[in-house]
């Protein structure tokens, strides 16, 4: 008997022992995860804390929510050079090099417009490719197809979406968003999309967009001005049917930490290579409308969307002057080479909504000095970008930018409603 006490007592002795190298060697495992983690992704989920009473903590930051998603999943990423994770040293990692250092199983980088590292011109065919850091498959979103084709996914168990959006209707991103989405719906792919900080966020504004005048620079029936972030506006399209055939996407946003609408963010990568700074992003909503006429708005220079001009006259209050050159991200500029005069919008105050007197401005003074020239491209660019025909008729016809306005409060209000239902932050 007493024999047989001490066999057992020695087999359990020795079967706790095994149990308890195993669990150890478990754990040493997943610390030695950790610290090969540390310099990338890892460590700055790690860091949250730390960033938390500082600036807004974007989803990609946080990595002990995303890498659950991931486990034993072939991945796909959508991404361009704005999908980082930020560390508390002001430094970040690109997340595609940061999973890939974490053993996830990424197949293919999605590119949209400007490309993954972002540096092609605005409307530029991107092709296809191999991302020379990592050896990955690189497949364009804005070349031979702007939809992902069912083959491209075909080995896919979820795509992660991860670009900085800057809240403008006509800025491409959110379009890849919804040609993304409907793909992995048509083909039962859960999409996550990991939520940054909308530079715009803070105001709605614009006239809304109608059916007949959609285009990749403009989707949806939303404001010009949209105050959504791209995790707000994916489940708007997923909630108002806006896929085709009425699709749902199998959708998960992680969202932002320590943010609101209100939550000013200075946008540490340049979003495109037209949009350098903070001061650019925040006119681009105004300034971008001129892109439907004969004024440059400082492409081919170093202060693009923050300067305006033409060559071929003065205003009234002509200020500034600057001649229009190929640069990065814009290779054949409006006016090359020659001097444009108008404005230097660089120290302009924050704008909370869309300026009209620019445009108004602009229209007037071209027509008088310039009556032969049309201001409006007849190509209708300026109906694509303006989401419908009436902002031109308004313009041409004499009105104020206070009585246009007016003529925007129906539609904008209506869109908020629709908003409310999908917004995750507080305004």
């Amino acid at each position: 008997m007493v024999y047989r006490f001490f066999k057992n007592t020695f087999l359990l002795l020795l079967l706790i022992g095994f149990f308890t190298r195993c669990d150890s060697k478990a754990q040493q495992k997943t610390q030695n995860i950790a610290n090969a983690s540390i310099s990338s992704s890892a460590k700055a989920d790690i860091a949250s804390a730390e960033l938390t009473n500082q600036q807004p903590i974007v989803g990609a930051n946080k990595t002990t929510v995303l890498l659950p998603k991931l486990a034993n999943k072939r991945v796909g990423i959508v991404a361009n050079q704005t999908s980082v994770i930020f560390k508390p040293d002001n430094t970040y990692t690109h997340l595609v090099d940061s999973l890939v250092a974490l053993n996830v199983d990424v197949k293919t980088v999605f590119s949209p417009e400007h490309g993954f590292r972002g540096k092609a011109d605005a409307g530029e065919i991107v092709k296809d490719g191999k991302d020379v850091k990592t050896g990955l498959p690189i497949i364009s979103l804005y070349g031979k197809n702007k939809k992902p084709f069912p083959k491209q996914l075909e080995n896919l168990d979820v795509v992660i979406f991860d670009v900085q959006d800057v809240g403008v209707r006509f800025y491409t991103y959110t379009s890849t968003l919804h040609y993304l989405m409907e793909a992995c719906a048509e083909n039962n792919i859960p999409v996550i999309v990991l939520d940054r900080p909308n530079p715009n966020g803070h105001y709605v504004d614009g006239p809304i967009l109608e059916k007949k005048y959609k285009s990749f620079i403009g989707m949806h029936p939303v404001p010009i001005v949209h105050g959504m972030t791209i995790g707000e506006y994916a489940q708007m399209m997923n909630g108002e049917n806006w896929l085709k055939n009425n699709v749902k996407c199998d959708l998960t946003v992680i969202p932002i930490g320590n943010y609101t609408h209100q939550t000013p963010y200075n946008l540490p990568i340049k979003p495109s290579p037209n949009l350098p700074n903070d001061q650019s992003i925040n006119l681009y909503s105004s300034l971008g409308l001129f892109e439907g006429t004969p004024i440059s708005v400082g492409r081919g220079t170093e202060k693009q969307f923050q300067i305006i001009g033409t060559p071929e006259y003065f205003l009234k209050r002509h200020l500034f002057s600057f001649t229009p050159k190929p640069n990065f991200g814009a290779k054949h500029p409006k006016h090359n080479g020659k001097e444009c005069n108008g404005y230097n919008l660089t120290k302009e105050p924050r704008l909370s909504e869309i300026n009209l007197e620019w445009l108004l401005e602009f229209y007037k003074t071209h027509k008088q000095y310039a009556p032969k020239t049309p201001f409006f491209n007849k190509d209708k660019f300026f109906y694509k970008l303006a989401g419908t025909d009436k902002l031109q008729q308004q313009i041409e016809s004499g009105m104020t930018a206070t009585e246009i306005k007016a003529t925007w409060k129906t539609g904008l209000d209506a869109f908020k409603r629709t908003r409310a239902k999908y917004l995750i932050y507080e305004l």
